[in-house]
Formats: structure tokens, C-alpha cells, sequence
């Protein structure tokens, strides 16, 4: 079912052999230009058209009634509900220790640099509703940026004709849980043009004001969107499809590798599996179990399209020290460590959105409820860029603060340097504060 690419004996750099899905983001790009300017340009009635065209449904207005978002959480079944309260608990609870502290630092006497860390006033939170349905996702927005201390929180969902044109009523119940009162139901690319440029709405209580920043997860139309409004508002991340790799060695059990490599492929026909081994028995061992848990679960044509594409494999390694230097390359947006003296190996890791170390951390447990942060940087970026956090919503500002001896005393360096770019007024502008 897997892809084999064979790696043993092999000297060459892995980075242009390892299997990856294959996306370009700039066609798409240039395809939702129209919709993002007409968003831009038309507001309201731009985004009716394309939620029509899209979505199959009528928008009446674009936010959702509050009452709506209180009956969702209302209706709620119990055990998911207690498993959203759970999960909201563990996250936050990491999610409270990143909270950066003001640092002040002494240069010279009279001289201080305060770092302050604020927060972004205004941020939109994308919560995809394609083939699946993610009320997690909100969780792992929402809570970092309310332990950020961000003012104005916006979740936007596509609307779902099973739910009168609302997003799905888990969604719904999971921002109710969350304390979330500001709700849309826009999706795709004209709702990440709404959260950019704002939008006007039937009346003053539909109207959009613009975000700061906007995060979360999303389909290549949402990632191209993000990226046309790059500069206008930040962004967490261009995501692409969801990828896992797994570095296992002769200990792990083929079981539970293919289950792990089933959930991802679960989510897309696009998503990335991708086992990484020394051992040609554990690898045979996997393809088994695949074929065994592909025939039995409920998504088996969409797991079967993930597996057999070409963004899915088996890596076949010379040993572990191989496996890291593949798995760091690949720079996964999840990595299992499934191997004898599993963290020894997970903390030589340099390249991953998260790592799930040894037989009891799947990245099922990260998705829902380990505490842990499930929008990770995918498609490689891992190598530079981080999971969402609490920084995610932060911004530094340095407060710069001189006496007059102070700023005496470094004024001659001041001025050296200035001549040395050839602007002198920038010397001129401490001189002068000395001139008599």
C-alpha cells in the first residue's frame, strides 16, 4: 500500500527524495484573487454570492445569533462536552505557562531597554468545516490568544445546510464553552477576506470590523487567501495537508504504527504518512496491519487515496542515527518516536511541529487533549516556523529609556556611526541636545 523509497547505503542529501504532497499555492493564489478583491471592494454582498457558489447556502446574515451559539452548547451531547471542557482545561493550562514577562535591562547607569510583550487587540480564528468538522480546532485557537490577553476574539466557520446555513453546532458549542460571543458563518477564502478587510453586514450588529492577525487551519483556498492578505494582517502559517512521520525501530508494534498512520491519512485524500525505519520486518509488519485496519474503518476510499499517493511512504534507513537525519530533513508537522529509548531520540530531534515520544503519545492524544497545540507548521516548515502558542498573539516592543549623562556618555558613538552610513543628522539629532 505504502510507497517504498529506499535510503540504505545512501549518501545523498534526503531533503529531494522523501515523499511530499504536491501544492502550488501560487496558481491558487492568483484563482481567489477576484473573490478576495470583490470581498474587499463589496463586503456583504461579495461574500453572499460566493458562500452560494461554494457552499450551497443563503446567507441571511453573517454573524450567528448569540442565541444560537448558547443552544449549541446546551444541546450539546454530554460526553463530548465533557471531553471539550477536558481538553479546553489541559490547554490552557500549557498554553498559561508561555506568557512572557517584561524584561528590563540595565545597560549603563541611567540607561535601560524595557521589553514589553503585548498582545495583538484584534484577532480572527478560522475553524474548517470541509469533510470534517474540528470544534478542537477552536479550542486550540481560542485558548492560547485568551491567554495572551487578546481583546477581541472572532471564530469563523463555514456554514452548513444541515444546520440552517450555521457552522456546525460543535463548533458552535465548543466557542459558547470558550466564552466566544463573536461568531460568523463564512468559510474559505471570503472568509479570510472578510477577517482582512472587515465587511458591512445586513445592519450594524453583522458587520465585521478587520482582525490584527488571523490563524487556523485551512484548505488551499484558505492558505492562498492568507497569503494574498500576508502584510495587511499577520498570519500564523501557510498550512498545507496534514503530515505525520514515524521513526520506529524493531521494538515498535506494527499495530499501533499503522494505526497512527491511518488517523492522519483520515483527513485528506492529500494528507502525508510517512514511516521512517531501519527495520525491513517492522515495515512488512505495517504494510499488514494496513491492509487489515484500511478494510475496517469508516473513511477506508479517503485513507486508501492518502496511503497509495505519492506524498505517502516507507523510508527505508540504515539505522537510527539515518532515521534522525531523514525525519529532521522531512520536518514533519507531527513526529512519533516509537524506538528503544524513545526521548533520548525525540531530544536530538531539530525539525518538527510536535514530537510524540514512545508507545502511549499518538498524535491522537496531541489533536485532542494533551495540552499541547495542534496547528502546526506543515509541507517542511517545521524547519523555521513554530506550532500556534501564546507568542503566536504576542508582540514585543522595546521601551528605551536614557538620561542626559547617560546619552552624553555614547554620543560620540552615536555620531561615529552616523558618519560612517553617511547620515549625519542622525548624529545631529544627539549633538543638538548638548549645543549651547
Amino acid at each position: 500500500m505504502l510507497n517504498r523509497i529506499d535510503l540504505r547505503g545512501s549518501r545523498r542529501d534526503p531533503r529531494g527524495l522523501l515523499p511530499r504532497a504536491q501544492l502550488d499555492v501560487s496558481v491558487a493564489v492568483e484563482r481567489i484573487r477576484p473573490l478576495v478583491e470583490a470581498v474587499h471592494e463589496h463586503g456583504f454582498s461579495a461574500i453572499r454570492e460566493a458562500t452560494e457558489r461554494f457552499d450551497g447556502v443563503t446567507l441571511e446574515r453573517l454573524r450567528v445569533p448569540a442565541e444560537a451559539i448558547a443552544a449549541a452548547a446546551e444541546t450539546l451531547d454530554p460526553e463530548v462536552r465533557a471531553a471539550l471542557v477536558e481538553a479546553i482545561r489541559r490547554t490552557r493550562k500549557v498554553h498559561a505557562d508561555q506568557r512572557r514577562s517584561d524584561v528590563t535591562t540595565q545597560v549603563v547607569d541611567g540607561g535601560t531597554v524595557t521589553e514589553r510583550w503585548l498582545p495583538v487587540r484584534r484577532v480572527g480564528l478560522y475553524v474548517p468545516g470541509g469533510l470534517a468538522v474540528y470544534p478542537s480546532t477552536v479550542v486550540m485557537n481560542v485558548a492560547p490568544a485568551q491567554e495572551a490577553g487578546v481583546e477581541g476574539l472572532v471564530v469563523t466557520s463555514p456554514p452548513q445546510a444541515s444546520n440552517d446555513g450555521l457552522p456546525d453546532s460543535r463548533v458552535l458549542a465548543a466557542c459558547a464553552l470558550l466564552g466566544v460571543t463573536e461568531v460568523y458563518a463564512v468559510g474559505g477564502a471570503q472568509a479570510i477576506a472578510m477577517l482582512g478587510y472587515g465587511s458591512d453586514g445586513v445592519d450594524e450588529g453583522d458587520r465585521c470590523a478587520p482582525v490584527d492577525v488571523i490563524t487556523g487551519p485551512g484548505n488551499i483556498w484558505v492558505t492562498a487567501a492568507k497569503r494574498l492578505l500576508q502584510g495587511t494582517v499577520g498570519i500564523d502559517a501557510e498550512a498545507g495537508p496534514t503530515e505525520i512521520a514515524v521513526l520506529a525501530d524493531d521494538t515498535a508494534d506494527p499495530r499501533h504504527v499503522a494505526a497512527d498512520l491511518i488517523s492522519q491519512a483520515e483527513h485528506d485524500p492529500l494528507a502525508a504518512s510517512v514511516l521512517v525505519t531501519p527495520s525491513l520486518e517492522l515495515a512488512d509488519a505495517v504494510e499488514i496491519e494496513l491492509e487489515k485496519q484500511v478494510a475496517a474503518t469508516r473513511h477506508a476510499e479517503r485513507v486508501r487515496t492518502s496511503l497509495t499517493g505519492q506524498q505517502s511512504g516507507v523510508v527505508l534507513v540504515d539505522d537510527l542515527e539515518q532515521g534522525l537525519r531523514v525525519v529532521d530533513e522531512y520536518a514533519a508537522e507531527h513526529l512519533e518516536i516509537q524506538t528503544r529509548d524513545a526521548r533520548e531520540w525525540a531530544m536530538r530531534v531539530r525539525n518538527a511541529g510536535a514530537i510524540f515520544v514512545g508507545a502511549y503519545a499518538p498524535v491522537s492524544l496531541g489533536d485532542y487533549a494533551a495540552g499541547s497545540n495542534h496547528v502546526l507548521p506543515t509541507a517542511g516548515c517545521a524547519r523555521h516556523s513554530s506550532g500556534l502558542s501564546v507568542q503566536s498573539f504576542l508582540r514585543g516592543i522595546h521601551v528605551v529609556e536614557y538620561t542626559e549623562e547617560a546619552l552624553r556618555d555614547v554620543a560620540g558613538h552615536v555620531v561615529a556611526l552616523a558618519n560612517a552610513e553617511d547620515l549625519p543628522a542622525h548624529g545631529d539629532a544627539v549633538t543638538v541636545r548638548f549645543a549651547r
